[in-house]
């Protein structure tokens, strides 16, 4: 069971990736809340990229990003491919997507009962 300190962490990590996502122009940035709806982890941070280029980038950008703020991914897959990449912080898993396979497997549909958290950085509030 995650404490409500780690649930905090875990949120502003979540966060954090958004920010470096929207820092390399990646779009349809969704922050799920998992609490409730799996283990797994606690939050899925999704977006797009607009090219496998684009796609790879934002990744690598979001994996440097979090390594010097002292958060570094315990896993990373599909980087050399660009057309989805899976970066793992355990707590926080960040789903980057070329367009047409984001539209494919429509994460958030599967994940539906998970609640969709403002990103703080495009204005909303935390």
């Amino acid at each position: 069971m995650t404490t409500i300190s780690t649930r905090k962490q875990s949120a502003a990590l979540a966060q954090r990736i958004a920010e470096l996502c929207l820092d390399n122009k990646a779009t349809d940035i969704v922050i799920l809340d998992l609490e409730g709806v799996s283990d797994m982890t606690d939050f899925f941070v999704i977006a797009s990229g607009t090219s496998d280029t684009h796609v790879r980038s934002t990744a690598e950008h979001v994996v440097e990003g979090m390594k010097k703020s002292g958060a570094p991914a315990t896993h990373v897959e599909g980087l050399t491919q660009g057309r989805w990449a899976l970066v793992d912080f355990v707590d926080v898993v960040v789903h980057l997507f070329h367009p047409s396979l984001r539209s494919f497997y429509q994460l958030e549909r599967l994940w539906g009962d998970a609640a969709i958290v403002p990103v703080a950085s495009q204005g909303a509030s935390v």
